[in-house]
């Protein structure tokens, strides 16, 4: 049981993204991988798979960039509730395969999408 927001938890100027409001009404572990940087700063990780650098709101670590992918952009990683930044981190590698984003969050896309054209085509 995890829960993978497309979104943040901590890494939000309020530290308290939609991970960590999702975590605490349900009681359920929660993290976010996020698609930009928000209004945060980073250096580029490294570039092969599995490489990270702090996510930063001044010197304050809320999250990290996670390269998915060897040369590929990174995704965000925030910790949300029940759960560490390292082991996000280690969770968002093992949800993502094949592509940068976790498949979750690509499966979910899709069958958005889908609906989206399904409800417009009528």
């Amino acid at each position: 049981g995890l829960v993978v927001c497309d979104g943040y938890g901590l890494a939000h100027p309020r530290r308290f993204g939609l991970a960590s409001h999702l975590g605490v009404l349900t009681g359920l572990p929660t993290i976010g991988v996020a698609k930009n940087p928000f209004t945060f700063t980073y250096d580029a990780p490294g570039t092969p798979r599995g490489s990270t650098s702090a996510l930063l709101a001044g010197s304050e670590e809320v999250g990290r960039a996670l390269r998915t992918r060897d040369g590929v952009k990174p995704v965000f990683v925030s910790a949300g509730h029940r759960v560490t930044l390292d082991h996000a981190c280690a969770h968002t590698l093992a949800l993502t395969p094949a592509y940068r984003l976790p498949e979750t969050t690509r499966r979910a896309d899709a069958l958005c999408r889908k609906a989206l054209r399904e409800a417009y085509s009528v």
